[in-house]
């Protein structure tokens, strides 16, 4: 058997999306179906409505939720009917070249559903970072569902399910930041600010916040930052210079993902320090650095896929930082949205004054 739902789904490059009805089969082997209580728009949700990771519309939106468990299919053991989960797009397989070496955070062959979603009159939808969560109900594969404590808002934790973990674990897990670092952070929408939220979390003494827009640098200061720069006003590599010292920061996160930016963040960094790039280019973006000066200054350039992170390891550890109090998801929560106002909420992306719209079901 299957269900109708409704779901938001994009059918043409840039065209506004719309709320469909969708088909969602039985699970299979290995799937699950989660009710969907939450889900975060991200702005990669935004990159598949303008055609710009693939081409295979018609898509089912939405990726960064968190809901419960309704049904499983044949073999799955990780979670159970009625589980509080969060979703993730990296569910390990357990057996590539990556987790056969202990590492599988990198993953190289993640799974998803092997059945497809569909609108009623048959035509199959290819559901965003095989997810698909702006519905109801959605299918995945049940490596997909992580369970975490169900007292936890679903708001706040199905963000760890994409940008808030991007930027925890760029801080925590890729640049490894330890008491009494020094970062920057440059960039400080959703990702950049939950990266000063790492920094914070790690224990850094000086955390350092840039942009170009001051709300987002009083959010960043809310969520951490003890300095911020207006790089529009300012020379961003000089004023981190300035506040470190005149040596640069041990570790600068760079989470905007320009050609300028990156070399913001590659002069910016104390020698020997550590790069971090999170933020995500476009296939045509160039980046041009004398091959001396990587040389020369040492240290390590680093980028952070999805915060490389583990999430079976993870999202309970953070989900439980939430609940003692030490870990504000709650403060990335902008407002809170129906499924019909996600074309609205991309619009209110563009100007920067969101962390997150979450749609709630």
């Amino acid at each position: 058997m299957s269900q109708q739902v409704k779901g938001v789904v994009a059918d043409g490059k840039g065209a506004p999306v719309r709320v469909e009805t969708i088909v969602v089969p039985d699970p299979g082997p290995g799937e699950a179906v989660v009710k969907v209580k939450a889900c975060g728009v991200c702005h990669t949700d935004l990159h598949y409505r303008e055609g710009g990771i693939t081409d295979e519309f018609p898509f089912l939106l939405g990726h960064e939720a968190a809901g419960v468990v309704e049904s499983v299919g044949a073999g799955v053991t990780e979670v159970t009917e009625g589980d509080f989960v969060i979703l993730n797009w990296r569910a390990v397989c357990g057996g590539c070249r990556a987790c056969r070496r202990g590492r599988p955070w990198y993953c190289f062959n993640t799974c998803n559903a092997a059945q497809k979603m569909a609108l009623t009159d048959g035509t199959e939808l290819t559901p965003a970072l095989g997810i698909g969560a702006f519905a109801e109900k959605t299918l995945v594969a049940a490596g997909q569902c992580t369970k975490v404590d169900p007292d936890a808002s679903p708001a706040a934790a199905g963000l760890l399910g994409c940008g808030v973990m991007a930027g925890l674990g760029a801080a925590l897990n890729t640049g490894s930041v330890t008491r009494g670092d020094s970062v920057a952070v440059i960039g400080c929408g959703g990702v950049g600010g939950a990266a000063v939220m790492g920094a914070r979390l790690a224990g850094a003494d000086k955390i350092i916040a840039v942009d170009i827009n001051d709300h987002k640098l009083e959010t960043a200061e809310r969520l951490g930052a003890t300095h911020t720069v207006n790089s529009r006003q300012s020379d961003a590599v000089a004023a981190i210079r300035e506040l470190t010292g005149g040596f640069g920061a041990d570790v600068v996160i760079d989470a905007v993902g320009l050609p300028e930016t990156y070399r913001q963040a590659f002069y910016a960094r104390d020698l020997a320090g550590t790069v971090v790039l999170v933020g995500v280019p476009t296939p045509e973006m160039k980046l041009e650095l004398p091959l001396l000066d990587v040389f020369s200054r040492g240290g390590t350039l680093k980028s952070s896929w999805y915060g490389d992170c583990l999430p079976s390891r993870d999202f309970p550890m953070l989900i439980d930082l939430y609940r003692q109090g030490r870990l504000d998801l709650d403060a990335f929560v902008t407002e809170s949205i129906a499924l019909d106002e996600v074309e609205q909420a991309f619009e209110r992306m563009h100007h920067g004054d969101v962390l997150r719209s979450v749609v709630i079901l």
